[in-house]
């Protein structure tokens, strides 16, 4: 990357930069690649947010289908993580996990796990567990809330099996010819999975981030405190795929001992630490063994700790200045935090990030973990909080007694509640997948790039006001 016509004298953040076209013989997004250079085996530069509000199991699979990473909280007791790990590890991988109730459900529990969207679906199990049909979502809304979902199954509707598709293109056309938004996928009378259209269209265009053994991957995160060597051999005996170590403050002893114990157990698998914003700490902790580092401090939507304690940096100069010391010392960099459109992930890219975290961009999703909620207006959201805030540190610590539970609250800081709208247009995190990557893919081709290190290389990079970044920005239809 270089800078268009001067150089910065003072830290940027992505507001503060924008890519300069350059000279491209790119004829279409669809011929760049968005693979990773990480060692994590992505397709696409995209990881969750270990948040309790963000990443659970259902997002974390999801996101690998489509060739991401998502990253487990470490707030999750141990026995849960190796529970979530192994269900992830469990999912199928050519088709969508279906979203289960039984018969005897209501259509408000229904409600509460997915929209009344075209292109998704519940399954239906009898009491005994075996399959008893499907909704398509967009029929929830026909019935009263407290209607028993069983009533609401039409007879011989119509599923796909397994050996009538080889591919997705066969699975959409089959869809296409069958008039169906959305469907059950059976094996010996068993579902295995469910389809949409989009879904089936997506896996043409996507690869699944998938291990040896052609399973989902999966990250989970740890803290630096406790018997950290104990969890991490847990984690990768419940057949973990990346470990993340973190905690807000990574340039510290404690967190350099950690990595250098895990690193110790040579469990085979990727360290991710952090989170530092200088050079001199990407060397620490590569040095300890950490095989990528994760950069940002204080530009997350539910992060004040800038505000609460004037620390952090502008999240462009911090991955532009760390990526650049960790290819030096042989290691990757992940930009965790700061991103508000697809804009800014193309920014972190070109900056030299080989992946980029999201967070509350991804918690307001189907997948994200948490119930569908409505507004005073109708409109659905789910609660989001920081990690640092009053609700994540009773999460974390509740097995503690209430004295050291009350001096651990008392110095919270952080956003505890937050309401996250899904977009109406985009409602899954696949959704925002596929919106992020197009624009990333774009970015590229403007650049003449055809692989993430070629954009690094040929990305050019211009300075502008505040004033220039509103310009870019569309003015409301009707203007």
């Amino acid at each position: 990357m270089r800078f268009y016509e001067a150089a910065p004298t003072h830290d940027l953040t992505y507001s503060d930069v924008f890519l300069v076209p350059s000279r491209s013989d790119v004829t279409s997004r669809l011929d760049v690649s968005l693979a990773t250079d990480d060692g994590t085996g992505a397709t696409i530069p995209l990881v969750s947010a270990n948040m309790n509000s963000v990443t659970g199991a259902r997002l974390a699979a999801t996101l690998a289908r489509r060739g991401g990473l998502g990253v487990l909280p470490q707030d999750m007791h141990l026995q849960e993580l190796d529970t979530a790990i192994r269900w992830v590890k469990d999912q199928p991988v050519a088709y969508d996990t279906p979203i289960e109730l039984h018969t005897g459900d209501t259509v408000a529990k229904a409600l509460g796990l997915v929209p009344a969207a075209a292109g998704h679906g519940i399954v239906l199990l009898d009491g005994g567990g075996k399959y008893a049909g499907c909704i398509d979502a967009s029929e929830l809304l026909k019935a009263m809330p407290d209607a028993r979902l069983g009533d609401l199954v039409r007879e011989n509707l119509p599923a796909i099996d397994v050996e009538d598709v080889g591919d997705p293109r066969e699975a959409f056309d089959l869809m296409i010819a069958a008039d169906l938004a959305f469907a059950p996928v059976m094996r010996h009378g068993a579902v295995v999975g469910t389809l949409s259209r989009t879904s089936a269209l997506r896996s043409t265009l996507y690869q699944p981030n998938v291990d040896a053994d052609g399973k989902l991957k999966v990250a989970a995160a740890l803290g630096m405190n406790g018997d950290v060597a104990a969890k991490a051999r847990a984690l990768a005996g419940a057949g973990v795929d990346v470990l993340v170590i973190d905690t807000a403050h990574g340039a510290q002893d404690g967190m350099v001992k950690a990595v250098q114990t895990v690193t110790a157990l040579g469990l085979g698998v990727p360290i991710v630490a952090g989170n530092v914003v200088t050079p001199d700490a990407v060397r620490d902790l590569a040095d300890a063994g950490a095989t990528i580092i994760k950069v940002g401090v204080g530009p997350g939507a539910m992060c004040t700790t800038r505000m609460m304690t004037a620390v952090g940096r502008p999240q462009f100069s911090a991955v532009l200045e760390t990526a650049a010391t960790a290819r030096e010392v042989g290691a990757s960099v992940w930009a965790d935090g700061g991103v508000r459109y697809p804009r800014d992930v193309a920014l972190a890219l070109a900056a030299g990030a080989a992946s980029v975290m999201i967070g509350s961009w991804f918690a307001g999703t189907i997948e994200a973990p948490g119930v569908l909620q409505r507004d005073d207006d109708g409109k659905l959201y789910k609660e989001s909080w920081g990690m640092a805030s009053t609700k994540a540190v009773h999460e974390r610590f509740d097995r503690l007694d209430a004295y050291e539970l009350a001096r651990k609250t008392l110095f919270a800081e952080g956003i505890s509640s937050s309401r996250i709208y899904l977009d109406p247009q985009r409602p899954s995190v696949e959704d925002l997948i596929d919106m992020i990557t197009s624009g990333v893919r774009s970015s590229m081709s403007y650049a003449g790039a055809r692989s993430i290190p070629e954009f690094r290389d040929r990305a050019v990079v211009g300075l502008q006001s505040a004033a220039g970044y509103e310009e870019g920005k569309a003015l409301p239809v009707g203007w």
